[in-house]
């Protein structure tokens, strides 16, 4: 799958982050988007990998970044972040605002 270079980081409706692997041609799950689009205003959830949709902690930690981008704009709080003892992020908590 090819993405032309006018697409890339292109936004679409609600924040969506189109972000590619460093030299893959493939696209990365946006779980924390995913997530807030299922909940509603007042909502509190855990974000976690999907092992099930080939999320895995490596391609996880993106993740952070695409709900600090939600919470600068307004739409969540990030209440917690859950960390290994390497330090990789394995679980976001995020409240929806809006």
């Amino acid at each position: 799958m090819s993405v032309p270079d006018d697409k890339l980081g292109a936004s679409v409706g609600s924040p969506v982050l189109e972000l590619l692997y460093n030299n893959k041609e493939e696209t990365m799950r946006d779980v924390v988007n995913e997530v807030y689009k299922k909940m509603k205003v007042g909502a509190v959830a855990w974000v976690r990998p999907v092992a099930a949709k080939g999320d895995t902690l490596e391609t996880f930690q993106s993740s952070y970044e695409h709900a600090k981008a939600l919470a600068d704009e307004g739409l969540i709080t990030i209440g917690d972040v859950k960390r290994q003892a390497d330090n990789q992020i394995e679980a976001i908590r995020i409240h929806r605002i809006a």
